[in-house]
């Protein structure tokens, strides 16, 4: 499809990936809908790039109904959405010896049900408008349980699971569903990571290929190809070697 003068949304667009697709995207002479928890630093976006069609939103993604409100606001004010690039993310390490429940349920509500509560009300949207495009932004780190980043995974793993599901439901109705799976990219969710990180990209690459991956239709956008084929073969591996190999590779990053 051409992202072209299309009407998108973007969430988690404050920082890192999502910012980065924001100011890529204004090049296509698109009409942006914006959404982070913190609205001014989507407001610096709209005001670097004063001749794009930048509309800012505070928005929970959590909170069901803010959800509900603001995508019914957008239809009602502009129109019909053609394209949902939903990104927002965040990642908790976990700790040796802790279980945290808090953690893992916070992780889980803004990775999955973040998604899910936009899925919600565009679905229909989408279905009554003859199609659309709805891109999840998951992580190649759904491939296995990776210690200490549990949380992370799991919610990953679950949003790739259901996005691929929906890729086939939707299909009929004219909605293409596409898994972006990114590697390490260099943003300020990553620079909290105390591993290593190889073939860590920039979040303007990682926008670049995103964009070019939407409009060709890719089922899955995953990248760097080094990454998403070391996780490929990392999915393949029999429990006792990813076992061996994972707690080799904690201990020489921790």
């Amino acid at each position: 499809m051409n992202l072209r003068n299309n009407r998108i949304i973007i969430t988690g667009a404050s920082t890192g990936i999502g910012r980065a697709l924001a100011k890529h995207l204004t090049g296509y002479g698109c009409e942006l809908h914006l959404m982070a928890r913190r609205k001014e630093l989507l407001d610096e976006i709209r005001q670097e790039h004063p001749g794009a069609a930048i509309f800012t939103y505070r928005c929970d993604v959590t909170h069901r109904e803010e959800v509900r409100e603001i995508t019914g606001k957008i239809r009602k004010d502009h129109g019909s959405v053609q394209v949902a690039i939903l990104n927002s993310g965040v990642s908790m390490p976990g700790k040796k010896g802790v279980f945290d429940y808090d953690k893992i349920k916070e992780t889980m509500e803004i990775n999955y049900f973040g998604v899910v509560n936009f899925l919600e009300n565009l679905i229909p949207q989408m279905t009554n408008d003859g199609g659309g495009c709805i891109a999840g932004v998951s992580s190649l780190a759904d491939t296995r349980g990776f210690p200490y980043s549990g949380y992370y995974s799991a919610s990953k793993a679950a949003l790739s699971l259901y996005l691929e599901s929906l890729r086939v439901e939707l299909n009929p109705a004219g909605i293409k569903v596409l898994t972006v799976k990114p590697g390490f990219v260099k943003t300020p969710m990553t620079d909290k990571n105390k591993f290593k990180m190889p073939f860590m990209i920039s979040a303007e690459k990682a926008a670049e290929i995103i964009a070019r991956g939407i409009e060709k239709e890719k089922s899955v956008i995953a990248f760097p190809f080094p990454t998403a084929l070391g996780a490929k073969i990392t999915g393949l591996l029999p429990d006792r070697l990813f076992d061996y190999i994972a707690k080799g590779y904690l201990e020489g990053s921790y």
